[in-house]
């Protein structure tokens, strides 16, 4: 289940509330952000001051063709904020993303913003992590092999992610594994173990982060406060 185009629409309206003129933000990765993002465009157009800092080619590229200038970590490396979307909320805010492959920037991003906003929809809240069954983990393509076999022997099988039939490579040159998880008792635990793989860049968990994560639920716009708000 996704949530529909004017569901998420609804969402990024109330995320635009967040946002300061003459702010420079995160752009995140994924159909949550790409909605904040053309949301964003709208308010530039009318003369809304903003620069945003992508985190994927994707979102640079719908930021250009929707007018919203762009920036870098290394002209503004302290962002007032960072808007994306998660593939898992449990409900002390910890986070499964990736699922787009864009998790390494995501993440860099999201450290260098004071707030972290995300947009979900309902099916994205979950009671634990693992919930969906998989976590990706990017890996150098030379440690492939290796990676496949350290995941395997924590009990986290793995398959290289494909797209029309190559694997997929995300814009950092890197490969995504695609784990098959249980729900995580401690997914700080997990991360530990995985990322003492040679090899493994970043994993999909996105832990102690702080987000208010904006949803939908009752009927209406939520939003649930797990940092500053």
């Amino acid at each position: 289940m996704t949530t529909d185009p004017f569901a998420l629409e609804s969402i990024a309206q109330e995320a635009l509330k967040h946002v300061h003129d003459g702010s420079v933000i995160g752009l995140g990765s994924g159909h949550a952000a790409e909605a904040f993002i053309r949301t964003l465009g709208d308010r530039v157009s009318q003369g809304f001051r903003v620069r945003g800092v992508p985190t994927s080619q994707a979102s640079a590229h719908l930021a250009r063709l929707v007018g919203v200038p762009l920036a870098t970590l290394d002209e503004y490396p302290t962002l007032s904020l960072a808007v994306d979307g998660a593939d898992e909320v449990d409900p002390a805010g910890q986070m499964i993303k990736g699922y787009g492959g864009a998790l390494v920037r995501e993440k860099i991003v999201a450290t260098a913003a004071d707030k972290f906003l995300i947009l979900v929809g309902p099916e994205k809240l979950v009671d634990q992590l693992g919930a969906h069954g998989k976590l990706p983990i990017e890996v150098v393509p030379f440690a492939r092999g290796p990676c496949s076999r350290a995941l395997e022997a924590l009990g986290y099988p793995s398959e290289v992610r494909a797209m029309n039939g190559e694997p997929f490579v995300t814009d950092n040159g890197n490969l995504i594994l695609d784990c098959r998880i249980p729900t995580l008792a401690d997914p700080f635990e997990v991360e530990r173990q995985i990322l003492a793989a040679p090899g493994v860049v970043e994993t999909g968990l996105f832990l102690n982060m702080r987000p208010t994560v904006i949803t939908l639920r009752n009927g209406g716009v939520e939003s649930l406060v797990f940092g500053p708000g």
